[in-house]
């Protein structure tokens, strides 16, 4: 049984150590990912006060940008968009956020409509609205 580590040079750095995938045969688990971007601390859509606290957010940036760093960890993981098959979203602020995420999210699951399932949750490791957990099959 194939049993591979993956990391994408184009996605976030993970927090932590922890690969961005690990390949079990054929399927390819996902590490939570959020919408940081490389490089960097900055969060699209965030801004942060002087202690890091969240001042606001725009959870559509936040989505795009969440979404943008799964496809990217996919691809450089041998998979695809088209070959999730479960997903797992973890927003901060369901009452506020639920909606416009769901929008977004169909707009990006259209044609290939993976298993889901969101749930509320009081913080994330970073100062981040929503993260997602996918699992993807691959060749």
């Amino acid at each position: 049984m194939t049993d591979t580590k993956y990391n994408s040079d184009k996605a976030p750095e993970p927090v932590g150590l922890y690969p961005h995938a690990r390949r079990v045969g054929n399927l390819l688990f996902l590490s939570g990912v959020g919408p940081r971007e490389r490089g960097t601390k900055k969060i699209p859509g965030v801004e942060l006060d002087a202690n890091g606290n969240i001042e606001s957010y725009d959870i559509a940036k936040q989505c795009h940008s969440v979404f943008k760093n799964v496809r990217l960890i996919l691809e450089a993981s041998g998979s695809s968009w088209g070959e999730l098959v479960d997903v797992t979203v973890f927003l901060t602020n369901m009452k506020a956020d639920f909606k416009i995420y769901n929008e977004i999210y169909a707009e990006y699951f259209a044609e290939n409509q993976p298993c889901r399932t969101t749930v509320e949750i009081c913080s994330l490791p970073t100062p981040i609205g929503i993260e997602l957990k996918c699992i993807a099959t691959i060749k």
